[in-house]
């Protein structure tokens, strides 16, 4: 028994919130919030912050600065240096902003499908060019890169930016030292600037850690910027707090004239505070949370072991997402996932936004207590024998 409590069932509808919006009878496990609440050590912090009456315009506090470098030096190994981190409100809205800073109308901006679809709406909606180096799925479901169409996409001039996700999102890959590190070598081989978007690296399998891109090399390290914070982490999505870190200061101050210009770089009355408890003392709440998510991973490989063989499991070393195959359904799942919310109310994420390569699986979020996760799979076998049977 722990200490924490990642049991109780908070009721969520009726409170604004984007995954419980929908009707009554839907389930969602969809959108990458989680249903826990966060550390007791935050909420007390935000509770003090509301208790003051007074929520004016803020700066970021040296307080702020000091718990990323503390939290990234201790627990993985990577130096961030005084100056060396913009606030951001958001990580999609920094990834926006860098998108104009680095790169002209009309430019390539290279991702690795199937991964976070925000990365293709924000691209297009920049009116730059989506190129994809789509990632090998082998018959294990387990995910590599291309390199050999990784730098033939990297060797087209128009090709700016390359935006990494780290770890991967939706799959659950940790990449090694020795993939970061041959991607960074092909990126600045091709003056490639990296963005890595490292927002779920501290969500990861008990024992297992990320590596951060910027710590594989000083190659990395002087290429890229890397998008930081505990909104995952600690279920703060709604607070609005992250962070950019670039050791490259020619690559920060673009940022940041970016972010100055796009409004980016504001942060509200709980931005500093919520992060600097989180970092401080949400290391015992989160080593629990990764037990429970894991065991929560565990459950529904057993079930559709069990009840399910139709449906496979990604290996997933992080996030609590998981990646679900359902190529051996009729038509190879689709329309699988519009069915399944229809027949049962259980609202999963197709894998088609996640890029064409992620045709024929479907994203599952199991961030939340066990009860919920049983009902959710209850309905995944109902919707699936009932999709079987049409």
């Amino acid at each position: 028994m722990g200490k924490y409590d990642f049991d109780t069932i908070i009721e969520r509808r009726g409170t604004g919130s984007l995954k419980w919006n929908g009707p009554e009878s839907e389930l969602p496990m969809w959108v990458a919030d989680m249903d826990f609440s966060t550390a007791p050590e935050i909420r007390e912090a935000i509770v003090r912050i509301a208790e003051r009456g007074v929520y004016g315009y803020n700066v970021m506090p040296p307080a702020w600065e000091l718990s990323y470098q503390e939290w990234w030096q201790k627990r993985h190994g990577l130096t961030i240096n005084a100056g060396e981190l913009l606030f951001a409100k958001g990580i999609v809205p920094a990834i926006s902003s860098m998108i104009r800073s680095f790169t002209e109308q009309g430019d390539g901006v290279l991702i690795q499908p199937p991964v976070y679809n925000c990365f293709f709406r924000t691209i297009r909606e920049n009116q730059r060019r989506v190129v994809e180096n789509n990632l090998l799925i082998a018959e294990d479901l387990s995910c590599s890169i291309d390199f050999d169409d990784l730098e033939t996409k990297l060797s087209d001039p128009s090709v700016k930016l390359f935006i990494l996700c780290n770890p991967q999102n939706p799959g659950g890959r940790l990449w090694t030292k020795e993939e970061l590190s041959a991607m960074g070598d092909l990126a600045i081989k091709h003056n490639v600037v990296i963005i890595s978007d490292e927002i779920h690296c501290d969500l990861t399998e008990p024992g297992k850690n990320y590596q951060p891109f910027a710590a594989v090399s000083e190659t990395c390290r002087q290429n890229s910027l890397t998008c930081l914070a505990p909104s995952k982490t600690f279920n703060l999505a709604g607070i609005q707090t992250s962070a950019i870190f670039s050791a490259n200061e020619e690559l920060r101050k673009r940022a940041e004239q970016g972010f100055d210009t796009d409004e980016v770089s504001e942060p509200g009355s709980f931005s500093a505070e919520a992060a600097i408890a989180a970092f401080r003392y949400g290391e015992p709440w989160l080593a629990e949370l990764n037990e429970y998510i894991q065991e929560n991973k565990e459950t529904v490989k057993s079930f559709l072991g069990a009840e399910l063989p139709e449906i496979r499991v990604t290996p997933s070393e992080a996030t609590y997402l998981l990646w679900l195959d359902i190529r051996a359904l009729p038509g190879q799942g689709e329309g699988f996932a519009a069915f399944l919310r229809k027949e049962t109310g259980l609202y999963l994420l197709d894998g088609r936004i996640y890029g064409d390569h992620g045709r024929g699986f479907l994203r599952m979020n199991v961030a939340c207590p066990r009860a919920l996760l049983d009902d959710g799979l209850k309905r995944l076998k109902k919707g699936t024998e009932a999709f079987i049977s049409r």
